[in-house]
């Protein structure tokens, strides 16, 4: 018998959860600014790492985005390099500003 994977939009914490059968396996937190919703971290638990679980919470989380019309600012590593990676339809994209390293200077 195989869990079922869902993903579901938790606003009272302000992240996308997936959870494999009743277990919470992952999460990508996000604060909402207007129309614009920034995600600001993703995290799986090392329980469930490497079965793709991260890509799956991505899809679902930026579809819903796209869905509900919000302009997506990716803070998040992983949501910004699964931006980069793949053709989210429809996404409307505002990438920040990060600050430069002052090494570089």
């Amino acid at each position: 018998m195989t869990d079922e994977t869902t993903v579901t939009r938790n606003d009272e914490e302000s992240r996308f959860e997936i959870h494999l059968g009743e277990t919470l396996a992952g999460f990508a937190q996000f604060r909402m600014r207007g129309d614009e919703i920034q995600f600001i971290h993703t995290e799986i638990d090392p329980a469930f790492q490497g079965k793709g679980l991260a890509s799956v919470l991505a899809a679902h989380a930026l579809a819903d985005a796209v869905t509900a019309g919000s302009t997506i600012v990716p803070y998040c590593p992983y949501i910004a390099g699964y931006l980069k990676k793949h053709d989210v339809a429809g996404a409307n994209i505002r990438w920040p500003e990060l600050p430069k390293d002052p090494t570089e200077v």
